[in-house]
This record gives C-alpha cells, structure tokens and sequence, in this order.
C-alpha cells in the first residue's frame, strides 16, 4: 500500500519537473518571462498580502498648458460667411411647388388685367388653335401615356428598356392571323357543333 503511494507521488513529481521545465523553456512573449514564471508569480501576487505600494504606481501628469491670448483685443474677429443653404438666399432654386405658388398668386393679382398672360396657361400651349387632326393625334398621344403602349422612349422609372418593347424582325414580317379571320373560323366550327355535322365532311 505504501508501496503504491510511492511510486505514485514519485511519478507526479516527475510529471510536475517535466511541466516546470517545459515551462522554462517555453517562448516568453516579449516579457522575459516564460508562462510558467509569470503564473507562478501571477498566483502568488494574488495570495499576498503585502500592502500595495500606491505611491509608486501613481502617473505623473504634466501641467497643462495656458491659453493663447492673442496681444490686442481691439481688432473684431471676421464675421463667418453666411450659409448659402438657405431658402432666403437669392440664388436658392426655386421648387416646382413655390413656383406654382407664386404664379397663382401673381395670376390672381392680375386678373382684371386683359392684357395678362399667365405662364401656367402658356406652359403647354403654342397660342394658336389646333386643326382636327392635330386634336386627334394629340388625343391619341394622350391615350399612350396613359395606358403605357409608348415606345419611343422610357418616360418611368418603371417601364422596361426599350428593347424588351420592339418586336423582331421576323415577329415584324409574320403577324399570324388577323382577328377578322379567326372570329368567323371559330363561328363556323360553332355552327357546325350545333347542327352534329361530321367534321370531316364540311358541307
């Protein structure tokens, strides 16, 4: 039994050498020190109970420095330049809806003067009358917009490229078979359900 606790504790204490030297010649990271050293001391810093020396660890600070006066106090600081981000800046760009403000209440100041135009009228109009065909194709422009056959060019952010909109050349030149002639064909095959005609024989 003593035996066993011998040869035990003699294999720990070789097992215990062989981590301390291990330990010694391990790297030291800079410090000197290997990781088995500073662990040891670590440890034992924690367990003393030595008064800790605060006078040594205080940091010596340098007095900071005094404020730079300038010699004469007579001569006033320049004025910063005013912010050109500002809506009472002359040159600010004017809004769609400040300007449509603007021209109403102009429009209203002037409406006993005859001789006024107001630019909200003129905006889209040449002054003169339109002809019947004119009125016509301007409907017609009018009715694509508003129901997004156009193709001449992309007028929304959600309408597709342009090419996705144009038929190929081939698609150009075979249409397939006009509506016309679909219609009576399938009024036909209709009429020939109807009366239990054979479709084989089509008289």
């Amino acid at each position: 039994m003593t035996r066993n606790y011998r040869v035990h504790g003699g294999l720990l204490g070789l097992i215990g050498g062989g981590m301390l030297l291990t330990g010694c010649m391990g790297p030291t990271y800079g410090t000197g020190k290997t990781a088995g050293e500073q662990l040891v001391e670590d440890i034992g810093s924690i367990a003393s109970i030595a008064p800790d020396n605060t006078e040594a660890r205080k940091i010596k600070y340098q007095p900071r420095g005094s404020l730079v006066v300038p010699k004469t106090t007579e001569t006033a600081l320049v004025a910063p330049q005013p912010s050109l981000a500002d809506k009472d800046n002359g040159q600010w760009v004017e809004g769609p809806e400040e300007m449509r403000e603007r021209l109403r209440a102009e429009a209203t100041a002037n409406q006993d003067d005859p001789s006024y135009r107001s630019p909200l009228i003129t905006q889209h109009a040449t002054g003169r009358k339109l002809s019947a065909a004119e009125q016509q194709q301007a409907y017609r422009d009018a009715r694509k917009l508003q129901m997004g056959t156009y193709s001449d060019k992309r007028r929304y952010l959600s309408d597709p490229p342009l090419d996705y909109r144009r038929l190929a050349e081939e698609d150009q030149a075979n249409l397939g078979e006009p509506e016309k002639d679909k219609e009576r064909r399938r009024r036909k095959e209709a009429q020939a359900e109807a009366k239990g005609g054979s479709k084989w024989w089509p008289f």
